[in-house]
């Protein structure tokens, strides 16, 4: 059982045993060889450095309205984080404690969290609500961010297979109906839209840690 204070990576340890008992032999064998393929691919070439200007798009909010990151920026600094989707059982770990444990601390900072993924508003909706978030949620046609960023992928094969047998399907979640997804990402945004720091998790089982963008607000 999880804790107020437990890492992330703790919490998706208990998750991955919940999964581990809950799953299709074939599908955990899939999603288990895609994570593994992930770990050995490592981070792309390519993804946006420190100093770069912070890309942004045509999103949409939870009520699919027009958005942008400045906009939802409001011109103060900002950390965004870029996820799968609400049908994605590790995302909603590291959002909710995102929510729990990272937002008091950007909050005394003056310093928002914005969370983007490339699926329909209502999906934004359904995790913003089914979570409890206080923090803006956008969705990104397309994947305009994700792609800029350099952190744009795909499930393999088998994968999207295995997502298949299980109800989930991107060509339906995602507002572009590509399979399109982001390397769980987070980024931050100075005041002036300049990447700041920025955290890239190839394989999606793993995410950044609440005190390692604690201490990355030094940069600011």
């Amino acid at each position: 059982m999880t804790t107020i204070n437990s890492t992330i990576a703790e919490r998706l340890s208990a998750l991955r045993q919940g999964l581990a008992g809950q799953l299709p032999a074939e599908a955990w064998a899939a999603f288990g060889g895609e994570q593994a393929d992930l770990d050995a691919a490592g981070s792309p070439e390519g993804v946006l450095a420190e100093g770069a200007a912070m890309p942004d798009g045509e999103l949409l909010d939870v009520h699919g309205d027009p958005a942008t990151l400045e906009s939802a920026r409001h011109g103060k600094p900002a950390v965004v984080v870029t996820y799968r989707g609400a049908w994605c059982p590790y995302c909603n770990v590291a959002l909710r404690t995102y929510q729990e444990q990272l937002v008091p601390v950007l909050a005394e900072r003056g310093i928002g969290l914005i969370a983007i993924s490339p699926q329909k508003p209502d999906g934004s909706l359904s995790m913003a609500e089914k979570n409890e978030l206080t923090f803006t949620v956008l969705s990104d046609p397309g994947n305009q961010i994700t792609a800029a960023l350099g952190v744009l992928t795909a499930p393999a094969e088998a994968a999207r297979a295995a997502q298949a047998a299980l109800g989930v399907d991107l060509t339906e979640a995602n507002a572009d109906g590509s399979h399109g997804v982001p390397m769980p990402t987070v980024v931050l945004v100075d005041a002036e839209g300049t990447i700041r720091w920025i955290d890239v998790h190839p394989n999606y089982t793993t995410r950044t840690e609440v005190h390692e963008i604690a201490t990355a607000l030094d940069l600011l």
